[in-house]
């Protein structure tokens, strides 16, 4: 059946006079153990396979996996493929060259690195939101620090292309290329954005494999001495999808911060990524500027299902957003209250989670002003464009810092986030 499903494919190319069997878009990501990789690229025909041959020494060793037919929900209906591989057994620490494609097509060939054993070695993330095709300023420096193998990982924390199904999702499909420069050689870990929503998220959720996931919307992985957890913002503001997915990502968070909590000894660092942030200062008129964010309190009238109160009490460390296209770190807070660890060292033995905002890597949307006055629970602020470095040292000691490409790639924030111990603000 596949087969003449692929030959009615080829035989309509062949009349319309076009066939890209080539592979494009290509993307990786971590699997859901530390021995795998997932290799995810797009062909606009079918074809017979998806192939990756890899290997430490050469493209030594073959893969296969799955496609499957995506078609966009705009007017056009245009359809493509998205091939899935997952790699297995790979060695930790290993660098891997591998293509990927079909006997109708490879790609060029790619590197990357197998995440490293256990706890003790200090994984450096790329972490930025809010990046489009159009005024990607961020860009040109993120992939030249990725090709000089700055980054274990990237981090988007929402918001793609915007929007990935405009134009019939040929503005997806664009930017699926333009991040092929990193994404193809370091793991590319999402969250969704309100700028995904179209047709239920649906371009997003076909594009990105994410580990052991519901479609890519809510995960979380370990690396180094972290755990990681991705979280959908989303589901609270188009309830037209569904009320469900409020309860299933909220008891899906609780049971994933029990375990985590449980595993505290060997990775004590749990930092969240989301996109719209539960608190900012910034000057426009919605999210945590004129109300409160139902991602901090809850639904409206009901106060169900926030998660402030969550992760203070699971004694998440540091919580990172983005949507305000701009930097911004707040001391420790809970409640609108800051919890410092002193008036000297206000991020070393915090007593809540600290917030931080940098959804600044470039769209055509342009910069989001800042109100007058900054809150007293506001360290740092900037509206320039540019995107976070992160390096997880050890299980007491985390550095985060602020790129400014305005200012020619120079640090214009930065932090160490130091805990003797981990563990609820609540003991």
């Amino acid at each position: 059946m596949k087969a003449v499903l692929i030959c009615i494919f080829f035989f309509v190319s062949i009349c319309k006079g076009l066939v890209y069997f080539q592979p494009e878009q290509i993307h990786i990501s971590y699997g859901d153990s530390p021995t795998q990789m997932a290799i995810t690229w797009n062909t606009m025909d079918p074809t017979e396979d998806s192939i990756v041959e890899y290997g430490i020494g050469g493209l030594i060793l073959k893969a296969y996996g799955n496609q499957t037919v995506f078609i966009d929900g705009g007017k056009e209906s245009r359809m493509q493929f998205i091939h899935k591989v997952i790699l297995t057994d790979l060695t930790p620490g290993a660098t891997y060259t591998y293509h990927c494609g079909s006997d109708l097509g490879w790609s060029e060939i790619f590197t990357f690195t197998a995440m490293k054993n256990g706890t003790d070695w200090s994984p450096r993330f790329a972490i930025y939101g809010d990046m489009g095709n159009v005024n990607a300023q961020s860009l040109p420096r993120i992939q030249e620090e990725t090709q000089k193998g700055h980054f274990d990982a990237i981090l988007h924390v929402g918001d793609f292309a915007y929007d990935m199904h405009s134009h019939n999702a040929k503005v997806g499909d664009e930017f699926m290329r333009q991040i092929q420069s990193i994404a193809a050689y370091v793991p590319y870990m999402t969250c969704p954005g309100n700028h995904e929503e179209a047709y239920n998220f649906s371009n997003y959720q076909a594009r990105f494999s994410m580990p052991s996931s519901l479609n890519s919307m809510v995960y979380s992985f370990d690396i180094g001495p972290a755990h990681i957890i991705a979280i959908s913002t989303e589901f609270y503001y188009f309830l037209e999808y569904g009320f469900k997915q409020v309860v299933f990502q909220y008891d899906w968070l609780e049971q994933d911060l029990i375990k985590a909590n449980k595993n505290r000894e060997e990775r004590p660092w749990i930092i969240t990524i989301g996109h719209r942030p539960m608190y900012c200062s910034n000057l426009n008129r919605d999210d945590c500027t004129n109300h409160e964010t139902w991602i901090r309190s809850g639904l409206p009238f009901l106060n169900w299902f926030g998660l402030e109160d969550l992760f203070y009490e699971n004694g998440v460390d540091l919580e990172i957003w983005a949507h305000e296209h701009s930097y911004e770190r707040l001391f420790p807070i809970y409640n609108y209250t800051m919890y410092n660890g002193s008036t000297e060292e206000p991020y070393t033995n915090y007593k809540a989670p600290v917030h931080i905002i940098t959804g600044s890597a470039g769209c055509q949307e342009g910069r989001e002003k800042f109100s007058k006055h900054r809150p007293e629970w506001s360290a740092f602020r900037s509206n320039d464009y540019g995107y976070a470095r992160m390096t997880v040292h050890n299980k007491t000691h985390l550095y985060f810092e602020q790129v400014s490409d305005d200012q020619n790639g120079a640090v214009i924030d930065s932090i160490w986030m130091i805990k003797d111990q981990h563990g609820s603000y609540e003991n």
